[in-house]
C-alpha cells in the first residue's frame, strides 16, 4: 500500500505542472488560493483509507459526567458557569490508552478517532492556546490524547483527532449559529480572533501528537453561510503533515482540499435522517459511514439501544458494498473504562472479521447492485456476495449480472457452489450447510 501506481505519479505531476492561483470573493473580500495538489504520501493515506474499511470512534468529554450524550449542554441549556463545574469532577483513574487500542485492533479495526474538542469548548488535551482543557481544569491533569497516540503508534493503528467547529463556551465564536441559544453566560467575541484559535489548536494536534492521519471537522451546519477560514485551516494541517486526511462532516458536497467524504448514520447518498436539505452528492473521495454502537455518540446511562452481532456485521457489510468505511463509536463512561456489553460487540465483530476479513479488507462497492437481501464487495478478478436473508431453500436468482464467472463457493469452504450463468442472470442453489444466520458470503471468482 506504501506504493503509488505509477498512473497516479504521472497525474500528480500533471496537476502540479499546470498548478495555478484562483481569486474569489468571500464576504465582500478577495481572497487568492493555490489549488491544492494532493502530495504523494496523500494520495497514498488515502488509498490506505480506502483499502482499512473500519474505524473506531470515541466521543469522550466532561459530558460524561452528566450521562446523558455529548449534547446535554445544549439540550439542558446549562450555563456557562455551571458548566464550567464539570471539570473539577472529571478524573478517569481507570484510562488505559493501551487497552482501548488493543480492544480496537482485537475487532478489526485500522484506526481510531477521537474527540479532541467537542461543542462543548473543552479541550481533552494539553492545549497552550486556552486553559479551558484537561490538564488544567481536571484533577486528572493529563493529556489523554498523548497517551492515545503513543499506544497507537506502538501498535500500528492509525490515529484521526475530531474537531469540532461550533463552540458554545467561547465567546469569540460569534455571531451565534444555530444552537446553543438557551445557553446563559455566552459573551461577545471577535470572529477573527477564533480563526486564529483554531488554527493554533489544530497546530498543536499536528505538531505535538506525532503522525497523525486525518482532522475530523464536524459543526460547520451550525452557520452554513460564515466564512470559516477553510483555505487557511485545511493549508495549516496539510502543510505540517501532507499526508493527514480532511474531512468535514458539513453534509455537503466535498469542497476544495478535502480529502475523503463522511456521512453520519447513513449510507452514501441516503440521507434519510435529515442531516441535509437534498440528497448529499456523492463525490470520488475515500468515503466514510459514522454510527454508534448504541444509541447515543457520547455515554448515556439509559440507552439501551445496542446494537447485536448481526446488526453491526451487517453496518460492516453494508458500508464496504457502498464502497465506504465504517466508524463505529463508542462512548467511553467518565471513569476512562468502555462499556463491557461494547467490548463484547466489538470482541464479536472482530471474531467474524477473522474468518470473513478478505471480503471486506481492501474492497470496493460490488457489481451486484445491493438490495434488502443481498450486497456485495469486489476485489480484483473477485466478487464476494453477501446474503443476509437465510434459508435460501429455492433457487437464488441475482438480475443483470455483468462478467463471467469461473466459479463459486462459500468464503473458507472448498464445496463448489451450484450455479448456472444465462445471458442476463445468475441462478444459484446454496446447499443449507453453507447459509449462515448472520451473513452467507459467496466468493465468486472471475474469469
Amino acid at each position: 500500500m506504501k506504493r503509488i501506481g505509477s498512473l497516479l505519479i504521472c497525474m500528480l505531476v500533471m496537476q502540479q505542472s499546470i498548478a495555478q492561483e484562483t481569486i474569489e470573493v468571500r464576504n465582500d473580500t478577495i481572497v487568492q488560493d493555490s489549488i491544492y495538489i494532493p502530495s504523494e504520501s496523500n494520495l497514498a493515506a488515502r488509498q490506505w483509507f480506502e483499502d482499512a474499511k473500519f474505524g473506531l470512534f470515541i466521543h469522550w468529554g466532561v459530558y460524561s459526567i452528566l450521562a446523558d450524550g455529548e449534547w446535554v449542554m445544549q439540550r439542558k441549556n446549562i450555563a456557562i458557569d455551571a458548566y464550567n463545574k464539570l471539570p473539577s469532577f472529571f478524573n478517569p483513574t481507570q484510562y488505559n490508552a493501551e487497552e482501548w487500542v488493543l480492544m480496537a485492533k482485537n475487532a478489526g479495526m485500522q484506526y481510531i478517532t477521537i474527540t479532541s474538542r467537542h461543542h462543548d469548548g473543552f479541550s481533552m488535551f494539553d492545549s497552550k492556546a486556552t486553559d479551558y482543557n484537561i490538564v488544567q481544569k481536571t484533577p486528572y491533569k493529563k493529556d489523554i490524547l498523548k497517551d492515545l497516540a503513543d499506544a497507537c503508534h506502538k501498535h500500528d493503528i492509525k490515529l484521526f483527532f475530531y474537531y469540532s467547529l461550533l463552540d458554545w463556551h467561547r465567546d469569540d465564536y460569534f455571531p451565534r449559529g444555530k444552537t446553543g441559544k438557551g445557553i446563559a453566560g455566552r459573551g461577545q467575541g471577535n470572529w477573527s480572533n477564533y480563526i486564529a484559535f483554531m488554527k493554533a489548536q489544530l497546530t498543536e494536534l499536528l505538531t505535538n501528537y506525532g503522525e497523525v492521519a486525518g482532522i475530523w471537522f464536524d459543526g460547520k451546519w451550525d452557520r452554513k453561510t460564515a466564512n470559516w477560514h477553510f483555505d487557511e485551516l485545511y493549508k495549516t494541517i496539510h502543510d505540517l503533515q501532507p499526508q493527514c486526511l480532511i474531512g468535514n462532516n458539513h453534509h455537503e458536497a466535498v469542497m476544495p482540499d478535502e480529502d475523503f467524504q463522511m456521512f453520519e448514520k447513513d449510507l452514501p447518498g441516503k440521507s434519510t435522517q435529515g442531516f441535509a436539505s437534498k440528497k448529499e452528492d456523492i463525490g470520488d473521495l475515500p468515503k466514510e459511514v459514522c454510527e454508534t454502537i448504541n444509541g447515543s455518540w457520547g455515554f448515556k446511562l439509559k440507552d439501551n439501544k445496542h446494537k447485536s452481532k448481526k446488526q453491526l456485521v451487517h453496518l460492516l457489510v453494508k458500508s464496504a458494498a457502498h464502497g465506504s468505511n465504517l466508524l463505529l463509536n463508542v462512548g467511553p463512561m467518565p471513569n476512562g473504562k468502555i462499556q463491557a456489553e461494547h467490548i463484547a460487540s466489538l470482541a464479536e465483530v472482530g471474531e467474524w472479521l477473522q474468518a470473513n476479513g478478505k471480503s471486506i479488507y481492501g474492497t470496493r462497492a460490488g457489481r451486484i447492485a445491493p438490495n434488502k437481501d443481498w450486497v456485495s464487495t469486489e476485489k480484483e478478478n473477485t466478487i464476494y456476495l453477501h446474503i443476509f436473508t437465510k434459508p435460501y431453500e429455492e433457487m437464488l436468482i441475482i438480475p443483470s449480472f455483468e462478467g463471467r464467472i469461473k466459479s463459486m463457493k462459500a468464503l473458507g469452504s472448498e464445496n463448489e457452489i451450484d450455479f448456472q450463468q444465462t445471458k442476463k442472470n445468475i441462478l444459484i442453489k446454496i446447499p443449507e450447510a453453507e447459509q449462515n444466520d448472520i451473513d452467507t458470503v459467496l466468493e465468486i471468482t472471475l474469469l
